[in-house]
């Protein structure tokens, strides 16, 4: 026994379909892609204004209060602003980083 193709639009209307739905599924992944470019950019926005709350407000926990943010939290946001610093080659003052918000 064996397959007979019958009818060649068939076979191209198969073939159609198949590349819109590729076509569709790399839209998709295109649109995530570019979602997720701008949540890492406003993740980094809010890790530097993060980063400027910990020296304003003179430690980590300090910060944490005044942004009621858990320090877990604050902590995060500083690693992704030194990361991003390190790749930038730019400086972040180190201030909060290191602080465990004791005076």
């Amino acid at each position: 026994m064996s397959v007979q193709n019958s009818n060649p639009d068939r076979a191209l209307s198969r073939k159609q379909r198949l590349q819109e739905k590729q076509r569709r599924q790399l839209a998709v992944v295109d649109a995530v892609d570019k979602a997720e470019a701008k949540v890492r950019k406003a993740e980094v926005e809010v890790a530097m204004a993060v980063t400027e709350a910990v020296q304003v407000f003179g430690g980590v926990q300090e910060a944490s209060e005044g942004l009621d943010m858990p320090v877990q939290t604050v902590q995060r946001f500083l690693g992704i602003a030194r990361d991003e610093a390190a790749d930038t080659g730019t400086v972040v003052e180190p201030l909060g980083v290191a602080s465990s918000g004791v005076s």
